[in-house]
């Protein structure tokens, strides 16, 4: 998995830039049943509706026009590689393109994080890591 973690960020900016961050929540609040995204429909959103947020740690884009289509294009079709996201291919005017959706919703998403994490510590350390989950407590 090429996805870094950054322990000093909280959140999905522990693996994901401002705008990549702003995608995966786009594509995963797709209605069910949508066909999905297009990277032409992701890129006009990220250009002409998000508004990057300096107080939620999202970089300042204030010294560009916008983000590239090809950065956009690039980190979707990494989603694709890294098993994130569904695609297909549609037919339209200029040709083909890929209509983007998610494979996993973010809990599967944060649960495959933590499984390849768990992994990739086990064959680093030679230790078995064991994750502590509490069990539920019932509220009076």
């Amino acid at each position: 998995m090429k996805l870094q973690i950054d322990l000093s960020q909280s959140g999905l900016a522990m693996v994901f830039r401002s705008y990549q961050r702003e995608v995966m929540k786009m594509i995963w609040s797709a209605p069910k049943g949508s066909e999905g995204y297009s990277s032409r429909d992701v890129w006009k959103y990220i250009n002409k509706q998000w508004v990057p947020d300096p107080e939620q740690g999202d970089e300042d884009f204030s010294r560009r026009d916008s983000i590239s289509r090809a950065s956009i294009i690039n980190f979707l079709n990494d989603m694709v590689d890294e098993n994130f996201l569904n695609f297909y291919e549609a037919t339209g005017k200029g040709g083909h393109r890929r209509i983007y959706s998610a494979k996993l919703d973010e809990k599967q998403f944060w649960t495959k994080i933590i499984e390849v994490t768990t992994e990739k510590l086990e064959e680093a350390s030679g230790c078995r890591v064991s994750i502590y989950t509490p069990a539920p407590r019932i509220l009076p």
